[in-house]
């Protein structure tokens, strides 16, 4: 997993990993990970912080499904604030990205 901070902003992440070929918006059809999140992996993640306010956060994750190989991005401001289900989801594929990091 590659992790890129201080990124221009939100946007200009998600436009690259379109570029790389993140096509789908996991924030909208969020139930094909939810039903199989054991089949993703967290591939990249930018943070970005607002200039002004530090609080003023958003996360993009490029994940990919490695059985099919499809490609996607999920959008997060504080984590914290996420939807149950979908924060749940999302630290665990975090977790397990930061896990294979380490070994």
């Amino acid at each position: 997993m590659k992790t890129k901070h201080n990124y221009e902003s939100a946007s200009v992440a998600i436009e690259k990993l379109k570029q790389e070929g993140y096509e789908v918006d996991y924030n909208v059809e969020f139930d094909e990970l939810h039903a199989s999140a054991q089949d993703y992996k967290i591939d990249q993640i930018y943070r970005y912080e607002g200039a002004t306010d530090p609080g003023d956060e958003s996360h993009v994750y490029g994940i990919r499904n490695v059985k099919t190989g499809s490609k996607g991005v999920f959008v997060a401001g504080d984590i914290s604030v996420i939807e149950g289900k979908k924060r749940d989801i999302i630290l665990e594929l975090e977790i397990r990205a930061r896990k294979e990091e380490e070994s």
